[in-house]
């Protein structure tokens, strides 16, 4: 009979970790992905954390578990910051976007997007950037994550597959149960030649992200929710600067830089930043806006040249200058839509299973989204050895018991941590002040109170 086949959709970190769980289960894999080749940069993330299990799921897939640590930074620390170029009574802004007029905008098709707790229409308000205020809220010195590069992390998972396995420049289109339900039968469209082949499998795992159109023929009333914030996003090369006066004035401000995840809080708004490998910056920055209109199936939005500049204008008025000119200096920094999903009640149906954000999108807060996916992998690949080909309704059903109640909670979490960190309403609880928040209060602002943070699967074990 040979190996068992599986087709997972989706060559992201997802669908690569998947490929690598099943081929230490037994199981023959093909990855398709529409993108042509792999890709050399970071289509939708720039940097990302990963937990020490993730870490060493991941050793084990990779021939010379080294790699890992020479591809990555540690995150040692985990720190929560009031961090303000000003200290004001409120600080709110507003950045003019261009989407096409819809109701409600103003003329020329601009909409006004507002950070911040009161209504302001002073756009020119004076900042004295001089005074600097800063207080830790909240310190965890036992975080012992590891900080990678998008591109780093996939490359690196990608080059320890054998060869052959991810068909590049493959477009899924659909798919089809045989009537007995034996098997999967998925059709792709080979984008360079035109043409379309189907390929069947004994399983098709849908690894194709949050706008999963594999999870939609089985949810196609699902909608995302939109969180209430967009995130500016970038990475600084400063490998020919590290001795430049800005690079100086920066590690003095962030002492703990090459070893530290910060997060600066100011009202209504908060800011990420980190360092990655060979010398570049991670920096991110949620802003409170109405949703915006996306186009195609990217969450990832082009900005322009205004756009840039207004952003620019408003971190002066809203960050410490010596964080300011590291966000000046980053080329192509580009605006992320945030968006997550209610918890599912189902991952999998018959010969079809969900994993990584097509099984649970979620909000970046918990820095979840790549750790939950690779657990997913794994814990799949498990559940698939364990049960055997012969028994795959029994293997899905244990892999969902296993990792629904554990991604429900998380990304409930990380949805709450959002709001919190963003200064937006509670249901039970009043909105956020980094200024006034009690040391009480503050605790749970850390990563480490994220449900199930320190839980091994058993079948991990």
């Amino acid at each position: 009979m040979g190996k068992p086949k599986a087709v997972i959709v989706g060559g992201s970190i997802a669908g690569i970790c998947c490929a690598h769980a099943l081929i230490r289960a037994g199981w023959d894999v093909v990855v398709i992905e529409k993108t042509p080749q792999p890709p050399t940069g970071s289509p939708t993330g720039a940097g990302l954390g990963l937990d020490p299990f993730s870490q060493k799921i991941i050793q084990s897939w990779i021939q010379q578990p080294q790699l890992l640590q020479q591809t990555t930074l540690p995150l040692v620390i985990d720190q929560v910051s009031y961090r303000v170029a000003t200290f004001p009574s409120y600080i709110d802004f507003y950045i003019k976007l261009r989407f096409g007029v819809r109701e409600g905008e103003g003329e020329n098709g601009e909409i006004d997007y507002k950070v911040g707790n009161r209504n302001h229409t002073n756009k020119n308000q004076a900042t004295d950037g001089e005074t600097k205020v800063s207080r830790t809220l909240v310190r965890d010195e036992h975080f012992n994550f590891r900080a990678a590069y998008w591109a780093d992390l996939h490359s690196l998972l990608y080059g320890a597959l054998p060869l052959d396995i991810v068909l590049w420049g493959y477009l899924f289109l659909s798919f089809s149960m045989y009537d007995d339900k034996s098997k999967v039968e998925v059709e792709t469209k080979v984008l360079e030649m035109g043409i379309t082949i189907n390929i069947v499998a004994d399983l098709l795992i849908a690894a194709d992200g949050c706008l999963s159109s594999i999870r939609q023929h089985f949810l196609p009333d699902l909608k995302l929710r939109y969180s209430g914030y967009c995130a500016w996003r970038g990475v600084l090369d400063f490998s020919n600067k590290k001795h430049s006066e800005a690079i100086i004035n920066l590690k003095k401000v962030y002492p703990d830089l090459g070893k530290c995840l910060y997060f600066d809080l100011s009202s209504g708004t908060h800011s990420v930043f980190y360092e990655l490998l060979n010398h570049r910056f991670n920096w991110i920055w949620y802003i409170n806006q109405p949703e915006p209109s996306l186009k195609g199936n990217s969450m990832t939005m082009k900005v322009s040249e205004n756009l840039v500049q207004n952003m620019h204008e408003e971190a002066e008025k809203t960050w410490v200058p010596e964080l300011v000119r590291v966000i000046k200096e980053i080329k192509e920094p580009f605006l992320n839509v945030i968006y997550d999903c209610d918890p599912l009640e189902q991952i999998f149906w018959d010969k079809v299973v969900l994993i990584g954000d097509a099984a649970h999108p979620t909000t970046p807060h918990g820095l979840r989204s790549t750790n939950m996916s690779i657990l997913d992998a794994a814990v799949l690949g498990k559940c698939l050895e364990k049960w055997q080909v012969e028994n795959l309704n029994s293997a899905l059903e244990e892999y969902q018991s296993i990792r629904l109640p554990v991604t429900t909670k998380q990304v409930l979490h990380s949805r709450r941590l959002g709001r919190i960190k963003q200064g937006l309403s509670l249901s039970d609880d009043p909105s956020f002040d980094p200024k006034s928040a009690s040391p009480e209060d503050c605790e749970e602002l850390q990563q480490k109170n994220m449900p199930h943070f320190y839980d091994i699967p058993s079948i991990l074990k």
